[in-house]
């Protein structure tokens, strides 16, 4: 575990590093290709720092934060586009955390938001305790059935990804005033599929396809095509770049050579997703589905195909069993350290007694 902590330390030192470079050449090159060709190596290199990674939660967040973020944002940048350009004399400390962290800007702070920033720490907090029973009750898995383990271990996944990206951004929120974009949004109360990718699910993914991969392939659907259809291309493309970046993710945490189930999985949703707005726009508001029954049809139809399509490669790679092993890690490590404090405190005040 400590060779990993050092790997750790050595790629994000890398990154920012690189990061640094980033922010000088844009201050120094313009816009456009010229931009885009002194950046395009860190591109390369964020899409191989991962790979000195090897535990399922470094290298998982390490992989989001660099190869997918990081490079996304960055690309937009080298276009004066997204949200390293958002402002034109951010500060290097800003652009370091924002380039590769989900965050957003907090602009101005009221009342409102305070009370929903506490309400979010009651609600994190629930979810860190649900999170801690549901991976106590896999070690109960020999007597669960192996769909109601899968149910188990989908709570697991949306859970964790919530919180540790909620702890990515604490550290950047409370030094420099910025917010976490929210990742999710109670996504078991979808009301379509829509609702669900756009709205609800990894929120900061959505936001960074959509100006790097929708809106162009809006705009090149948009000239060969009726306004009314160009977005349904559109939105199958974006699911392909999704099925394909979440292959690579699935890579960094397993290398293993990929069996396109997960892009498999993005295609149908990514179909499925087009066929909803195809029909939303020919069907009147009182013909849709109440939100009562779409709901759970909306969640049924991503836990099916989740178990059909994408779980299996989650069991392929053994990130339940790595994942648990890493979790009792961390729970090993915080009882020795509570132990030692309870210990050096019992000596400390028997020396005074």
């Amino acid at each position: 575990m400590e060779g990993e902590i050092r790997n750790f330390v050595t790629v994000w030192v890398s990154v920012y590093a690189s990061l640094i470079y980033c922010y000088l050449a844009g201050k120094i090159l313009p816009k456009g290709f010229t931009r885009f060709m002194a950046i395009l190596p860190i591109v390369f290199l964020f899409l191989f720092l991962p790979l000195n990674l090897h535990s399922m939660h470094l290298c998982g967040a390490s992989a989001f934060f660099i190869a997918w973020l990081a490079n996304f944002k960055l690309l937009l940048f080298a276009a004066g586009r997204g949200p390293l350009s958002a402002e034109p004399s951010i500060s290097l400390l800003r652009f370091l955390v924002v380039a590769c962290l989900p965050i957003k800007i907090q602009q101005n702070r009221s009342r409102e938001t305070s009370l929903k920033k506490q309400k979010s720490a009651l609600n994190y907090a629930l979810k860190a305790l649900l999170l801690a029973m549901a991976v106590r009750s896999v070690d109960y898995g020999e007597q669960m059935h192996p769909k109601v383990i899968l149910c188990v271990y989908s709570l697991i996944i949306y859970l964790s990804l919530e919180l540790i990206l909620a702890i990515a951004g604490f550290l950047p929120r409370l030094l420099l005033g910025v917010e976490l974009e929210a990742q999710f949004d109670e996504p078991y109360l979808s009301s379509s599929l829509q609702d669900f990718w756009g709205r609800r699910w990894n929120i900061m993914a959505s936001n960074i396809l959509r100006p790097t991969v929708y809106e162009p392939a809006l705009w090149a659907s948009s000239r060969v095509m009726a306004p009314k259809w160009a977005p349904l291309p559109a939105i199958f493309g974006t699911f392909v770049v999704s099925g394909l970046l979440h292959e690579l993710m699935f890579y960094y945490l397993g290398r293993v050579r990929p069996t396109w189930e997960i892009t498999a999985f993005f295609l149908l949703h990514g179909g499925c997703l087009a066929a909803e707005v195809l029909l939303k726009k020919t069907l009147t508001g009182s013909r849709r589905l109440p939100r009562l029954i779409s709901g759970p049809l909306t969640v049924a139809f991503v836990m099916a195909t989740g178990f059909w399509l994408f779980f299996p490669q989650l069991l392929r790679c053994k990130a339940d069993v790595r994942a648990l092993e890493e979790y009792a890690a961390v729970g090993g490590f915080l009882k020795n350290v509570v132990g030692l404090a309870f210990t050096a405190s019992k000596a400390f005040n028997e020396t005074r007694g």
